[in-house]
């Protein structure tokens, strides 16, 4: 159902945006004021924007070629005092191989010079379907909920290309947990930040591939395809946290607890993915409603809470991931079938509600068996808390692989 999903016509932003930060953020992190604020500006800010559309037809190039680029903020005072920051759509590659269009944020630190800083990218956890959550939109108006992370990577001299991933448009169709499509525009996010001459950063700067959760993934996917879909990056590492590496076992997890709303949007980015999959045949009334209504202005915390406890039973018929083509494409997405020529620091809770821990163990193992040079840590905490708390590990990682430090191996 790709553009069988159309998107009504909401003014809910401001509250998602308000409702987001004041859940999401870590201590010393916005005062309720400051959030009411920022909502404030998502009511006014949040509405459809014609950059995000991609031209038809699409340009000719290769991936990573910018489309289009405009100056933007580096997220609230304290990033743009670190950040000069452009919003950028640029040409990538969906996951059936065809071209596509991406958008997302370059950020280029102050006070250095661009052409020895290492670059970064920048895989954002899951943001929901709708249009006014695209990362890249969050972070303009300072309600991007990973935007420590994104600090203290400026702060240390990194420059970040952030991806929205594919389908973030006024009409959205985005492929949510699709491995080729995130991977693909989280590369690509580097090779458009090297090729925005403003941004001044170097074709042979260090990369490294970073994210959480659907970052996480994101990160890892990138990983994986480098090798053969962008040989000329000069990887230097691979940071992953709380990663869905098996889609299967992902959702036996979220089935009737609290994270059902993100099973949900991977079945949406399943038919948005993949022409021959189809999710209409399987839905009820109810998940007919439950289905347009999240595309239409669902993102994380209307995953979370407006459909917690939910079971496929309470909005489909039956489960389509019981259907041949279906259970081929979950396979083609599955992690670990490929090692990544970086060196990976790979990390996750104990008691992740969301992302079921044992399956990250078992991609742990395989890259361990892949020959992968690998760090692995555990928090003992949950999913949302560890999104700030493997922060500072994370980028400690990244200063040793530049500093030519040896890899402290755990496999």
């Amino acid at each position: 159902m790709p553009a069988r999903w159309r998107r009504k016509a909401v003014q809910a932003a401001a509250a998602g945006a308000l409702a987001l930060i004041l859940a999401a953020a870590p201590p010393g992190g916005p005062s309720r004021a400051a959030a009411a604020a920022v909502a404030t500006e998502a009511e006014s800010a949040l509405s459809d924007d014609a950059f995000h559309t991609p031209p038809d037809p699409l340009p000719a190039g290769r991936p990573g070629d910018l489309i289009r680029y405009r100056p933007a903020k580096a997220g609230p005072p304290s990033a743009q005092a670190l950040a000069d920051a452009w919003q950028v759509m640029y040409l990538s590659t969906d996951a059936l191989g065809e071209p596509n269009a991406v958008t997302g944020t370059v950020l280029v630190p102050k006070g250095a010079d661009p052409a020895t800083a290492p670059v970064v990218g920048f895989g954002p956890g899951t943001h929901g379907p709708a249009f006014h959550c695209a990362p890249s939109r969050m972070l303009a108006i300072g309600a991007f909920y990973e935007q420590p992370a994104v600090n203290s990577l400026l702060g240390a001299g990194y420059a970040v290309a952030l991806t929205d991933y594919e389908g973030y448009h006024p009409d959205p169709e985005t492929t949510y947990t699709i491995g080729r499509s995130m991977g693909a525009a989280l590369i690509d996010g580097v090779r458009a930040a090297q090729r925005l001459t403003e941004a001044g950063l170097s074709a042979t700067a260090p990369v490294f591939f970073r994210g959480y959760s659907q970052g996480g993934g994101a990160a890892m996917w990138a990983g994986e395809l480098q090798p053969a879909y962008a040989p000329e990056l000069d990887l230097a590492g691979v940071i992953g946290g709380g990663v869905p590496a098996d889609q299967v076992q992902v959702a036996l997890g979220l089935e009737g607890g609290d994270g059902f709303g993100l099973l949900a949007y991977a079945l949406l980015g399943m038919d948005n993915a993949y022409p021959e999959l189809d999710l209409e045949p399987h839905l009820n009334d109810t998940g007919r409603a439950a289905f347009a209504d999240m595309n239409a202005r669902a993102c994380t915390m209307e995953l979370l809470l407006e459909h917690r406890g939910k079971r496929v039973t309470d909005y489909l018929t039956r489960s389509p991931l019981i259907d041949p083509p279906w259970l081929a494409r979950i396979q083609e997405n599955t992690l670990g079938t490929r090692p990544i020529a970086a060196p990976v620091f790979q990390y996750h809770a104990t008691e992740d509600e969301l992302v079921a821990s044992p399956q990250a163990r078992s991609l742990r193992d395989a890259y361990c068996a892949a020959g992968v040079e690998l760090v692995w840590k555990t928090w003992q905490t949950g999913h949302i808390a560890l999104v700030y708390h493997g922060n500072a590990e994370a980028l400690a990682f990244m200063n040793d692989r530049l500093s030519g430090q040896p890899v402290p191996s755990t496999c």
